[in-house]
């Protein structure tokens, strides 16, 4: 599975990734009355066949097991976009819950959603819970964050639910911070080692 195949089930569940089977179970079956195709209102075919995919996955400790090799795997290259964005951004990313750290944490985000989009148009953007790890500072910062960033119009909500930065955003990024080094190590929507 490639990154851009790889679907994270603990976002799409909300849960974390040392969820029990109790809560994956409870949550499972609220996003799957949500989402069924027989719910006029909020019904959505594709998602409700990810969440089903999901808790199967989570579920079963063998295939669990499994997906979660996969999953640290993902994350391990999704560090390295964290990286690269620390690289040009204003500053190193602190444990990011005092004040002073506002303005650096929105710079982040806004730099990883940069290279979100530039890394893979096709699934530009990212979730509140995946910035929340990559930041790793707790989601209601990040929600915090993310409404301040929507509201000036640098990112927007997908209709798959993530987010990814506007074109204003992508401006924004662009007049404040210095251009990405080692750009030639960017290939097919992920970063490379560096070449000796």
């Amino acid at each position: 599975m490639s990154e851009q195949d790889f679907v994270d089930y603990y976002e799409l569940l909300q849960v974390s990734s040392g969820a029990d089977s109790e809560t994956i179970e409870r949550l499972f079956h609220y996003f799957a009355k949500k989402f069924h195709p027989d719910n006029k209102d909020t019904g959505d075919t594709e998602r409700f066949r990810l969440i089903v995919e999901a808790y199967r996955a989570l579920t079963d400790p063998e295939t669990r097991a499994a997906y979660d090799v996969r999953y640290h795997e993902y994350w391990n290259r999704r560090w390295g976009i964290v990286s690269e964005a620390s690289k040009w951004s204003a500053s190193e990313p602190t444990n990011g819950t005092d004040f002073s750290d506002d303005g650096k944490n929105r710079g982040n985000i806004l730099s990883i959603l940069y290279l979100q989009r530039r890394h893979n148009m096709k699934r530009p953007g990212l979730g509140d819970y995946e910035l929340s790890r990559l930041l790793r500072i707790p989601i209601e910062l990040v929600e915090f964050h993310l409404w301040y960033l929507r509201a000036k119009g640098w990112v927007e909500r997908l209709d798959t639910g993530q987010l990814a930065i506007t074109a204003t955003g992508v401006d924004q990024v662009e007049q404040g911070q210095p251009q990405p080094r080692n750009d030639h190590m960017l290939h097919a929507g992920r970063i490379l080692p560096e070449e000796s």
